[in-house]
């Protein structure tokens, strides 16, 4: 068991946290014993091909995953701004239509949704989740 004190706008707290049972703990503050649920761990998501991963020597590409050398970046969607990936709405091998969100970017505090700027075929991606990125870099490659 776990104990703090804590003084918040002026009044004091005694906190004790015992033991955790997968969702559930027993917090005790200032005496008066409380059940806290706890909130489930996201799934983790399922993994999409991204590039930029140092691949395993002479290994093939796995199926729908691109090496960098064969990107053609002329036809990507690029970063308007610097910012973070925080969400990447595509996989390699989807189709998409002009207009359709591909990936999210966090930039002065803002989610912005990008979209395609033409219609076809995810040949690649570029960037991944948390990943920074400067402004014209590329980020999913469509043809």
């Amino acid at each position: 068991m776990k104990e703090y004190k804590y003084t918040i706008n002026g009044t004091k707290y005694e906190v004790a946290v015992g033991d955790i049972e997968e969702n559930l703990v027993t917090v005790t503050v200032n005496g008066e014993e409380y059940k806290v649920e706890l909130e489930k761990q996201a799934e983790s998501e399922k993994k999409k091909p991204v590039l930029g991963k140092p691949a395993a020597a002479s290994a093939p590409a796995e199926s729908g995953e691109t090496t960098t050398k064969a990107v053609n970046k002329n036809n990507a969607v690029k970063a308007p701004l610097p910012g973070v990936i925080t969400d990447i709405k595509v996989a390699v091998g989807d189709q998409v239509a002009v207009g359709d969100t591909v990936v999210v970017l966090e930039a002065m505090k803002m989610a912005n949704n990008l979209q395609a700027e033409k219609a076809g075929t995810v040949t690649a991606i570029c960037v991944k989740i948390g990943e920074s990125v400067m402004e014209d870099d590329a980020l999913i490659v469509i043809e």
